[in-house]
């Protein structure tokens, strides 16, 4: 290869082509400023696929267009693909697959459109699929950093970065980690788990599907449930039934920002309705058996119902409206049903080793993924520490917030919501958290995990950051403990990051490596990343 020759570039896009248009404008700029980077340092690149002027964009939006995209490639070329926003990684894939060339996936750090998220679930995709890649990012496409890099790259076919932050997972002397984790195992691979599965696969993300098989040895088992089966349960739930969870919800504090117009505003209509699917949801996974489960959560489902968020929310709370079956009886009385967003079944396995972790421990269970959205120095100067702003797309259980009366409910947008419904935000509590990330490589389950803190910083940080991202979604302020920004994009494996809180540092300390020490018997690869809270290493 040679600094001159061409590189085809790429964009995959949403499958929402309302969302395509909006951020078209984005990822023109972030791919003027890219070209201009590489022309500068003597290569060239060419545009694989044109604007589309009908559509208003020029992203990939379909595997079908995907396909015939790279159809016409030289597989041998190099190519880059480049991410201002998210995206649907089954766009592309097929294509990057098959390509022999050397790979670049790149995205810009920018808050306004979850472009990072949508390179680390590309990123997390090809790994699982065991396609060869590097992977570079930048805020304006200037910074030294990033030259270097883009420029070993054109050069080389490859980007090296700094990961050793990340050391193997060695047997713990912790016998009280061990001796629980082993309880745990044991218990999985004899009494057995279901996980059910609201429509497998949601926006694209192959990355977060994990093969029957690879469960089976844990002891757990999907139950593949329908979308379909979730809306006429909704429609059978009693107005009255709806009415009492949303009364209790009154009553616990919590602020639903409502307006007239359900055509773009919360409207109670839409609360009741989300309650309805709360109580179906609880009423299905105590039906079948499941301990876990997740909601795809837009497609298909959004053109039904409001959307989910809300739902997803209370299941992953202790303290949630008591819902009874057909008995009479309350369905798991004072116990989170445990909910993995989006379908993120990494995420749902994690969720699940982490709440008989937590329960046995005597530590808060509350548990979520965010996406890794973004991050920043505090503009305001009160921490010279890095915070990430941890956001997922519409729920976070209110005990991360400090309880119902430190939450609240805003519409999701009508541009992706056409039936409206409300999500469950806040901005998360100070306090010391275990971070982990499931994943698949190599045709194993993989596990890295470290420790951080939620951070409070001052209205007018958290304003800039809730405003440039996601108004009505839930946020944490993130600190990694010993993980730079550049650290965990290079290593991350995913566009989530699954967080819990414990009740201080030596318990967090005690949860994270009872965890890892769970994964190992469980027979997964585990990997601890950064440092213990005082700077010195995590102990297993």
């Amino acid at each position: 290869m040679t600094d001159k020759k061409t590189s085809y570039l790429v964009a995959s896009g949403d499958l929402r082509p309302s969302a395509n248009e909006t951020c078209w404008p984005a990822q023109a700029e972030m791919e003027a400023k890219l070209t201009k980077v590489i022309e500068t340092l003597g290569g060239s690149v060419t545009r694989a696929h044109p604007y589309k002027e009908d559509l208003k964009h020029g992203f990939i939006a379909s595997q079908k267009e995907g396909l015939e995209v790279f159809a016409n490639l030289d597989r041998k070329a190099p190519l880059i693909v480049a991410e201002a926003v998210w995206q649907y990684s089954q766009h592309l894939l097929a294509g990057l697959i098959a390509h022999e060339g050397p790979i670049l996936t790149v995205g810009n750090w920018s808050p306004t459109y979850p472009g990072l998220v949508g390179l680390l679930n590309l990123n997390g995709s090809l790994t699982k699929a065991g396609v060869k890649y590097s992977s570079l990012w930048s805020v304006d496409f200037e910074d030294e950093w990033f030259i270097e890099r883009l420029g070993e790259w054109l050069k080389t076919g490859s980007v090296s970065h700094d990961t050793s932050h990340v050391t193997a997972y060695t047997p713990s002397a912790n016998q009280k980690a061990v001796s629980l984790a082993k309880d745990i195992a044991g218990d999985l691979r004899e009494k057995r788990s279901i996980m059910g599965i609201f429509d497998e696969g949601c926006m694209g993300m192959y990355n977060a599907i994990i093969p029957d098989e690879m469960l089976f040895p844990l002891g757990i088992f999907k139950e593949r449930l329908s979308q379909s089966a979730l809306y006429y349960a909704t429609t059978q739930v009693s107005d009255e039934d709806a009415r009492e969870a949303y009364d209790w919800l009154v009553k616990s504090g919590i602020t639903f920002h409502y307006g007239k117009d359900g055509a773009t505003d919360l409207i109670e209509e839409q609360v009741l309705l989300q309650c309805k699917m709360y109580i179906a949801a609880v009423r299905i996974a105590e039906d079948f058996g499941c301990e876990t489960i997740g909601i795809q959560y837009q497609q298909g489902l959004k053109d039904l119902l409001p959307a989910s968020d809300l739902v997803e929310g209370l299941l992953n709370n202790d303290e949630r409206p008591p819902v009874k079956n057909a008995k009479g009886e309350v369905i798991r009385d004072g116990q989170a049903v445990v909910h993995f967003n989006e379908v993120d079944e990494c995420a749902g396995l994690d969720a699940l080793m982490t709440n008989r972790i937590h329960r046995a421990l005597g530590q808060p269970v509350e548990t979520t993924l965010h996406d890794l959205r973004w991050g920043d120095f505090d503009q305001s100067g009160t921490t010279d520490e890095y915070v990430w702003v941890f956001e997922i797309s519409g729920a976070a259980p209110a005990a991360h917030h400090g309880g119902y009366s430190m939450s609240s409910s805003m519409r999701q947008p009508a541009m992706f919501f056409p039936a409206g419904g409300g999500t469950l935000r806040g901005i998360a509590k100070p306090g010391e958290i275990v971070w982990s990330r499931i994943f698949v490589e190599d045709g194993k389950l993989k596990m890295d995990l470290g420790r951080g803190k939620a951070i409070s910083l001052p209205e007018e940080e958290t304003e800039r950051r809730w405003t440039q991202t996601d108004y009505a979604w839930p946020m944490m302020h993130g600190v990694l403990y010993g993980v730079t920004r550049d650290q965990m994009m290079a290593r991350h494996k995913a566009n989530h990051i699954q967080v819990v809180y414990a009740t201080d540092a030596d318990a967090a300390d005690q949860a994270m490596a009872t965890k890892a020490a769970l994964a190992s018997e469980l027979g997964m690869e585990v990997s601890l990343c950064g440092t213990a809270a005082d700077g010195g290493p995590l102990k297993s």
